[in-house]
């Protein structure tokens, strides 16, 4: 059963507000929260999801980008999804960085060091292009080196404040980064959004059977919050040389790879990306890669998972 939500000043074996032990377990004598809990107000609808509804209400195709294991490159595969959206001038893309703990969007897409500014109509996000908005954590620390050392109840709530008070302006498109596993976060991003009309989740594995044990339990953690899954990218999928362009596995994938788990667990498989020094290199400077190395192998296998995705978008809810 998923885990609840634990208030801020509840322990750290809290059983959750939406747990049938709320206020009731053993865990629970001592604290604060133990009357209201056992209550049920606690577990009462939280009144912040309507004004989310009516903030996201515009935004025509709400995405999150997850992964099952830290370090396949969920962040940089996000930011080339929406550099790739952003090509296309009739769309105004958003990229919502919610991985407060390791927060990479910023260096990413080349603007470390900007500052996010308070309107009257909320907080204004950071555009790396003329129809590219970015909001990160990132931009309101002192710096990128520090740690974010919070528990969740502060990092949900961080979630919650983007995700209320960023001001986004006309966009068409909005790309949810997420924390690698099914956390506390993901609970709280899917609870808070569930009356915001999200298209689904993209995933993002590498092809080695390690990976892929973690990314069926991403698979499941969608099923279980009835997020629909738009589809698997298999990141790192052979390495391109630098010399002679040709591609080797780095990682293989012994039990049928990417592709045969999609189809054993029902969910669509949207294409592969190389492992390519270019592509790194371009992350690392904040650069897009795409403009540099517009023919490449990866360029032209990120624009194949953006067809894809998109059709996806444009085919409805339910295709």
């Amino acid at each position: 059963e998923v885990e609840g939500e634990r208030p801020a000043d509840a322990p750290e074996s809290c059983p959750g507000t939406s747990s049938t032990d709320a206020g009731k377990a053993s865990a629970c004598a001592g604290c604060p929260n133990q009357k209201i809990c056992a209550s049920g107000e606690a577990n009462k609808p939280d009144p912040d999801v309507g004004v989310i509804r009516e903030r996201m209400r515009d935004v025509a195709h709400k995405l999150l980008v997850l992964s099952g294991k830290g370090g396949v490159g969920k962040s940089s595969v996000a930011c080339s999804l929406a550099v790739a959206l952003s090509e296309n001038d009739a769309n105004q893309v958003g990229l919502l960085d919610c991985d407060i703990c390791g927060p990479s969007i910023p260096t990413i897409m080349g603007v470390v060091g900007e500052e996010v500014h308070m309107s009257n109509l909320g907080w204004q996000p950071v555009y790396a292009e003329h129809n590219l908005a970015v909001m990160s954590i990132g931009f309101v620390l002192p710096s990128l080196d520090d740690a974010v050392i919070w528990k969740g109840p502060k990092k949900n709530g961080m979630i919650k404040q983007f995700l209320k008070d960023v001001h986004w302006s006309d966009i068409t498109h909005l790309i949810i980064d997420t924390p690698p596993g099914t956390s506390d976060e993901h609970l709280s991003i899917t609870t808070l959004l569930a009356d915001a009309d999200v298209d689904g989740a993209v995933i993002v594995t590498t092809p080695q059977e390690v990976a892929l044990l973690d990314v069926r339990k991403q698979i499941n953690f969608c099923k279980k919050v009835k997020m629909r899954v738009l589809g698997v990218i298999s990141n790192m999928d052979g390495f391109v040389c630098p010399s002679c362009s040709g591609t080797s596995q780095i990682f293989p994938a012994d039990s049928g790879g990417v592709e045969a788990m999609c189809a054993e667990m029902d969910v669509p498989f949207l294409g592969s990306i190389p492992l390519d020094p270019k592509f790194a290199r371009a992350c690392d400077e904040g650069k897009r890669f795409t403009d540099q190395w517009p023919t490449s192998q990866t360029a032209k296998s990120i624009g194949n998972i953006v067809e894809a995705l998109t059709g996806r978008l444009d085919g409805g809810k339910n295709k």
